[in-house]
């Protein structure tokens, strides 16, 4: 008998079918349990109804799906929903419903805390506690799916929540795999997710490979002020072998780099600071997210004025780069970007109501 722990949504498709081979099940079942995890959603396995009762019983016996049971959800003014998860062991991770006009974003997180140290993002004043498992980022998008009214639909996913991506990079290929897959998957265009590194130059090809799109976080335009803001990067990999990387990374015809970029008020964004990451980025085909710093408790670091931030966008601009600024979201319940991770005992806590809690 399988090991009453193995958790179902986190085997990939060829470990579903070697699942489905140890209980001599005939092969097609195993398509049949992937489309009740990912596209029914399912947290029960006796309601597979397609499944022989002597099967489900069976399965209950050896497996579990691998969802969370303790969700809350916190509500920001704007709209904004950050979805916290506890863990089996009682860690938690941060997933965020980005509204936007006709889109909306979901933000996810790939580890507990992070491998990097960047001074300007709370997450990374956390440290790693550990990567997450497949299943535990895929219950982030189901479980965002559930929260959905019937009129809502997640156009965009972002891997930009807690923790460094390409750090987990297998279970990040697993859980593309899972969410682009049309037989039994969620059948999402590679076209709509984005993967968001601090700088593992050496990883750039893995996202290549899965034909996502690539957000580099650059946020500094010399090699003392990265090491500066963040030095783990930093030692990971210089600036110029980082843009090194972006220069050899190859692009689709309909492909953009995304450098993005955390303005803060008198370290980062001053006019020589422009006029460095245009010589930094012009030969490169791109477009640039400027984020206006997300302020938390206890960072020396603080958010430029609008003045400021219109001023980089407009001295990017007139040089011809494509420039947009990030509107902040959901900055009352620590769900902007940089903000997710833990506050407690720092936060007002009339910004922390939940809305919303299942079990």
């Amino acid at each position: 008998m399988v090991n009453a722990s193995v958790h179902l949504l986190a085997l990939t498709e060829l470990q579903m079918a070697r699942f489905v081979r140890t209980q001599r099940w005939p092969a097609y079942r195993a398509t049949q349990i992937l489309r009740w995890l990912y596209q029914r959603r399912l947290r029960t396995i006796m309601d597979m109804t397609d499944l022989p009762m002597q099967d489900r019983v069976a399965l209950s016996q050896s497996a579990s799906i691998g969802r969370s049971t303790q969700v809350s959800v916190l509500q920001s003014q704007d709209g904004t929903r950050k979805v916290l998860l506890t863990l089996e062991d009682g860690m938690s991770v941060e997933s965020v419903l980005i509204p936007d006009d006709s889109r909306l974003t979901l933000c996810v997180s790939t580890q507990v805390g992070c491998m990097l140290d960047c001074g300007f993002c709370l997450t990374g004043q956390m440290g790693l506690k550990r990567n997450l498992k497949l299943h535990e980022v895929i219950d982030q998008v189901l479980t965002s799916q559930d929260l959905l009214t019937s009129d809502e639909r997640i156009t965009n996913l972002v891997f930009m929540g807690m923790g460094e991506p390409l750090a987990n990079v297998e279970t990040l290929k697993a859980a593309v795999a899972g969410l682009t897959n049309k037989l039994w998957g969620l059948g999402w265009s590679r076209r709509r997710i984005t993967v968001s590194t601090a700088g593992l130059a050496s990883r750039l090809s893995d996202v290549a490979a899965m034909g996502v799109n690539l957000a580099v976080s650059l946020n500094a335009t010399t090699e003392e002020q990265r090491r500066d803001l963040m030095p783990a990067a930093s030692n990971i990999a210089s600036l110029k072998s980082l843009l090194a990387a972006c220069r050899r990374y190859p692009l689709a015809p309909h492909q953009r780099l995304t450098f993005e970029y955390v303005l803060l008020a008198n370290v980062n964004d001053l006019p020589v600071d422009a006029r460095r990451l245009v010589q930094l980025l012009k030969p490169l085909r791109c477009k640039v997210n400027l984020i206006p710093f997300n302020e938390f408790p206890g960072s020396r670091f603080h958010r430029p004025s609008d003045k400021d931030v219109l001023r980089f966008q407009s001295d990017l601009r007139k040089a011809g780069l494509d420039v947009y600024v990030r509107q902040s979201r959901g900055r009352d319940v620590y769900g902007a970007c940089g903000q997710l991770g833990d506050v407690s005992g720092n936060q007002p806590p009339v910004t922390l109501t939940a809305i919303e809690t299942r079990c």
